[in-house]
């Protein structure tokens, strides 16, 4: 009878109570770098608007203040990421390569749909271990489209959506103002607002927006549409005078000093 062999491929869990042992014993395990996020998509009359926030978080430390998180798929895609950094970007670098690969065989243009579909298997098979919460948008052949695909690859496709820990803050902008035959402009400016409500409301999201447009043949990816947390020149100066702050004499050198003090009085 052959020996039982584990499969090469996929995850394994060897280690799983090993990390929980050294977990209840003190040791302080790593911690993966997330993109906390906000991300939103919007379809405006000719194409769909994407934009994002540009902080990413490694618990409680701010890993990056100008990272990108609109990611590209194919000349007509692209995908907004939130979650676990690596997975969002190797998860969309993986698909991009497979889109190209079905682009030359067919010799026609993707559709994203099938970037969609490929995105949800590639999730589905996982179970939610793969941290990557995505906003596909592309414009194909049939139109504008715009998707969300949750980690576990359940997905949706609606006319507005917003994704990450700042998506409620996003949402309230498009529930209240959101209209259909929007024109671009007005799109690009609903989806910046979206974006700085999570980056004003959420402490996982933060910095600059990215905004990315998508029309019929025509991407425009504008890199840090917005910049709502610049420095300022401080109004005052924080400088204080010498001789301000109370300066008290270490212990040993206090020690010394009264030593040479009594050795004088003798």
């Amino acid at each position: 009878m052959a020996p039982l062999v584990e499969p090469s491929a996929g995850f394994k869990f060897d280690n799983v109570k090993r990390n929980q042992l050294l977990g209840d014993k003190g040791y302080k395990l790593p911690t993966a770098t997330k993109t906390g996020t906000t991300i939103v998509g919007l379809i405006f009359k000719d194409g769909l608007v994407l934009g994002a926030d540009t902080r990413a978080t490694a618990g409680p430390i701010v890993a990056d203040k100008n990272c990108e998180k609109i990611h590209y798929l194919a000349p007509n895609m692209y995908c907004c990421g939130a979650g676990t950094a690596a997975d969002t970007e190797f998860t969309t670098n993986m698909i991009s390569s497979q889109l190209a690969l079905h682009s030359l065989n067919t010799g026609r243009e993707p559709r994203v749909v099938a970037a969609m579909t490929m995105l949800k298997q590639h999730l589905f098979k996982y179970h939610g271990h793969i941290g990557a919460a995505l906003v596909l948008g592309g414009y194909d052949s049939t139109g504008p489209h715009l998707f969300t695909v949750y980690p576990h690859g359940s997905t949706d496709k609606l006319p507005y959506v917003t994704m990450g820990s700042g998506s409620l803050a996003a949402m309230s902008v498009f529930e209240s103002r959101w209209r259909p035959g929007m024109s671009r402009d007005e799109g690009v400016e609903m989806v910046k607002e979206a974006i700085e409500a999570g980056i004003f409301n959420d402490l996982g999201s933060g910095s600059n927006v990215d905004v990315c447009v998508i029309t019929k043949g025509n991407v425009e990816y504008l890199r840090n549409y917005a910049r709502p947390n610049e420095r300022v020149e401080k109004e005052q100066s924080y400088r204080f005078r010498q001789g301000v702050t109370e300066f008290y004499a270490p212990r040993a050198a206090r020690r010394d000093q009264d030593s040479a003090e009594m050795d004088t009085s003798a």
